[in-house]
């Protein structure tokens, strides 16, 4: 197999990456794409406490495992399955069960820091990222941080303020800089998705 093609998709938290992603898929054959997310890799915390978890800075680039990314990235692009983690965001630790991922003709990697890594940009072909106002992005992350992961509003509002948007400043936001294809309003920009989706099939 001639090595895969890789696409990674950036944006906030709550840009619409997941949408983005799951419309790449449909308009694709599923059986030729493989998805890693980055927030798979973030480190586990065994040595520390629930209390000191849940204090943990998780939008900053050294709370995620990258250089593990990476070798998985350069394997499955050399044709290799590896097993990739599982992290619990309920109880922010890594279970012991990893998820099998095969090297295919489209690998797709969604995130929002891969853009900020020069090591990790390296390896793809496309860079998206999905540029969505701010409210919005709030609102869909205190939707589902409520409804997936059983937090309060006030733990949520909590966080927002002291890290997610912070970081979100300070890494997040410059890394579209690094894009070949910015994509407002995220998976519902019809345009955007069927000139990716065009390209993809090409793969």
């Amino acid at each position: 197999m001639d090595r895969p093609l890789l696409i990674g998709v950036a944006g906030g938290s709550g840009a619409g990456k997941t949408t983005v992603v799951q419309e790449l898929v449909r308009g694709i054959q599923p059986e030729r794409v493989s998805i890693l997310h980055h927030d798979a890799y973030y480190r586990d915390s065994e040595a520390l406490t629930a209390e000191e978890r849940v204090r943990i800075n998780f939008d900053h680039p050294d709370s995620l495992e990258t250089s593990l990314l990476i070798r998985h990235l350069r394997e499955l692009l050399s044709g290799q399955t590896v097993r990739v983690p599982t992290y619990d965001f309920k109880t922010h630790r890594r279970l012991a069960d990893t998820r099998e991922v095969v090297p295919t003709r489209i690998l797709i990697l969604d995130g929002l820091l891969i853009l900020t890594d020069a090591e990790l940009r390296s390896l793809m072909d496309i860079k998206v990222y999905v540029d969505t106002d701010a409210d919005v992005r709030f609102i869909r992350r205190l939707q589902r941080d409520m409804e997936e992961r059983g937090r309060s509003v006030e733990a949520v509002v909590r966080q927002y303020q002291s890290t997610v948007r912070p970081m979100h400043m300070e890494f997040v936001e410059p890394s579209k800089l690094y894009a070949d294809v910015i994509v407002p309003q995220g998976g519902h920009n019809r345009v955007a998705m069927e000139m990716l989706v065009a390209r993809l099939r090409t793969a």
